[in-house]
This record gives C-alpha cells, sequence and structure tokens, in this order.
C-alpha cells in the first residue's frame, strides 16, 4: 500500500471532533438530540444479540417502505458517512474517474480518494444557487467516469436540487456507462413536502442516507443505501470487511424511532421553523456577507464579503465561546457554514455573537 492512502485522513471530521465545539454552536449541521425518554422503549424491550444475517428483517421492512422500495434493494449501513464508503467501493474499481461535486462534503472526496479514484470535479456556483447545471457535468465527465457524486440538499450549501437537473445528470451517467451517488442525508429535513428519493429515477441511481441529521438520532447509526438488487447483494458483501455483525440494541431503537418518526420528525421541524426566522432575521441585518437562504434543512453558506473567514473562526472561539465551519474545509475559504440544528436559545445567541465578531472584525479593518 503506497504511503499516500496510509496516511489519508479526514481533515474536515478531525476539526469536528476537536475544534468545533463551542457554548454557543453554529458549527452543527444535525439536529439536536433526541432524548431516548420520548422513545417508547424500556430495557427489557431490547437484546444484546438478535437474528441479524444480511439486515435485520423488521429494519430492512420499515426502511423499504419509508422509502417505497423493494427491500432487495436496502442496504443497512452505520450511518451516511459507512453508506458512502460502501457504496463508492461498490461502484467503481482503483484508478476509475469519480466526478464529485464542488463544493462538497469534504468526506466524500477523501473516500473517494482513499478508494483509489482519480477524482474530477464538477462545479456548483454560489452564482447559480449551488445548482446542478448538467451542461458543468457534460464538460468535466469522460469515458473513464464510473461514478457521479452528489449531494441533496446540498452540503454545505442547503440547496434542493431540480428534479430536471437529477434527471438530466442521470442521462449523462447512463450515456457512458456509468452510476450517479446521491447523498440524501439532508433531504430528510424537507418536511413541508417530502420529496421521492432519486432511487426511483433509474437503476443508475445509488442513493444513502440516515436518521442523523434531520432527526437527532446520529446515535443510533440507522443509514441505509438504496441501489438495484444486484449492486445491493454486491454492497452487503463488501460490508462484511468494515461491520459483519451490527450493534442489534440499535437496531432495535431504529425500529422503534422509524414507528414514531411523525413523532420525532414533528419536534425537529419545529426547532428548525424557529432557527430559520433567527437565522433570516440575522442574514437580513447584515451587508458585509451575501448568502444564498435555503428555504429548508439544516445549514447555510454565507459568503463574507470582506476580511478572513479564519480571523472570524477564531475570534468567536476565542472572546465569543461561538463556533462555525471555516469555508475551506468545502473548499471555499471566503464562504462559512452555519448550522440551525441546537436548541433555539443556543442558535440565537450564536447568531448574536456572530453578529459582534463581524461588528469586531470590521472596525478593526
Amino acid at each position: 500500500m503506497s504511503r499516500a492512502r496510509t496516511s489519508m485522513h479526514s481533515a474536515y471530521m478531525e476539526f469536528a471532533k476537536l475544534r468545533s465545539g463551542a457554548k454557543y454552536g453554529l458549527a452543527a449541521s444535525g439536529v439536536a438530540s433526541y432524548p431516548l425518554s420520548e422513545l417508547p422503549v424500556r430495557i427489557e424491550d431490547l437484546e444484546i444479540n438478535g437474528p441479524t444475517i444480511y439486515g435485520y428483517g423488521p429494519l430492512q421492512e420499515r426502511l423499504a417502505r419509508k422509502n417505497g422500495v423493494p427491500i432487495e434493494c436496502v442496504v443497512a449501513a452505520a450511518g451516511t458517512s459507512m453508506a458512502n464508503h460502501l457504496a463508492m467501493a461498490a461502484c467503481f474499481e482503483p484508478g476509475d474517474e469519480v466526478l464529485i461535486e464542488q463544493p462538497t462534503y469534504e468526506l466524500l472526496v477523501s473516500t473517494a480518494q482513499y478508494l483509489g479514484a482519480v477524482v474530477r470535479r464538477f462545479a456548483r456556483r454560489f452564482e447559480c444557487g449551488f445548482q446542478i447545471e448538467p451542461d458543468e457535468i457534460s464538460r468535466q465527465i469522460t469515458s473513464r467516469t464510473r461514478l457521479i457524486v452528489l449531494t441533496n440538499l446540498h452540503n454545505p450549501s442547503g440547496a434542493l436540487s431540480e428534479s430536471s437537473a437529477l434527471v438530466a445528470a442521470g442521462e449523462i451517467a447512463k450515456r457512458i456507462g456509468a452510476r450517479i451517488l446521491v447523498d440524501e442525508v439532508y433531504l430528510e429535513a424537507v418536511f413541508d413536502r417530502p420529496i421521492r428519493s432519486a432511487f426511483h429515477l433509474g437503476e443508475h441511481f445509488v442513493v444513502t442516507n440516515s436518521l442523523t441529521k434531520a432527526y437527532g438520532l446520529s446515535g443510533l447509526r440507522c443509514g441505509w443505501i438504496l441501489a438495484e438488487a444486484g449492486l445491493a447483494r454486491r454492497i452487503w458483501r463488501i460490508n462484511d470487511l468494515y461491520a459483519a455483525t451490527p450493534a442489534h440494541p440499535a437496531e432495535l431503537l431504529s425500529v422503534v424511532a422509524l414507528d414514531n418518526l411523525d413523532k420525532i420528525a414533528k419536534r425537529a421541524r419545529a426547532l428548525l421553523d424557529a432557527n430559520r426566522r433567527h437565522l433570516n432575521q440575522f442574514l437580513d441585518s447584515r451587508s458585509d456577507i451575501d448568502c444564498i437562504r435555503p428555504e429548508q434543512g439544516t445549514v447555510a453558506f454565507p459568503r463574507l464579503k470582506r476580511g478572513s473567514v479564519e480571523a472570524l473562526f477564531q475570534l468567536l472561539q476565542s472572546k465569543y465561546e461561538t463556533s462555525i465551519v471555516p469555508g475551506r474545509f468545502f473548499e471555499m475559504p471566503q464562504h462559512f457554514r452555519i448550522g440551525i440544528c441546537n436548541p433555539e436559545e443556543i442558535t440565537a445567541e450564536g447568531l448574536r455573537r456572530l453578529g459582534l465578531a463581524l461588528n469586531e472584525l470590521a472596525s478593526d479593518g
């Protein structure tokens, strides 16, 4: 194994685990934790071990029903990150080209590189609302491309992809015998008008998702992949190399969560609606940042017109006990990501302190 591969790591995940914490957190992109006490489950309902072979039957049934797909097209995975890893491992060989959106979630790029892909990029531009531009995909794709990778809702901007653009991207992939991987983990947070998964656009679509971001259920690691049946079987066998036996208590709790998802979603929607009002009021008050304002989801991705985002990040952490995600983790250093996922009082105060820090930087400049 090459030295480059053995030294691979995710710079963003290292930041998220070690440097993103703050009293007034605006860095998180997943809804604040749902209380275990709110789930109708007793300790005696749980077991350490269970009848898991290739998927725990009751969980597989609920995931298939939730997504409106045959059960043989569902592969359970330990969260969306592992789902993406498994899907990529099944869709290309080392040395193949993978075309990934830019900007994007850093782990998508580093995972593809770890698996030996030759990574190419297609732009999702601020000037176009971070929408998918099929002509841009056509310009960047080659006959060696085996997989196109994108996120919907877009991470980091929260932009919702137009269905016509997804169809067009799928047709581009299909013409050269490639697949298209859509990470839909943030799509769960479109509560007002649930959107059908891109998996239903054709067998060349592969979709990953989980209960992590929209519901506050990260600790359950309830993720999944939707793929045509033959590819799903291949993914199950690859998963044997990583997580042959899942944590059965988490499977049992995931079944309970899926059976009560309407209640869990209602709590998440109320939190995000309240925090989005605070975010919009904050953006209305600022002339020093530009921002595409998503109507749904858990994040926004403002652009600082003047000054340094890194200086803003350092000031927020050192003086204002507040966190953001610097845009360098998404290859756009003049931007920063804001999450509106914490309890309302924390988010509102974090935004107030962000404003104070921006004022201070402007006066220093």
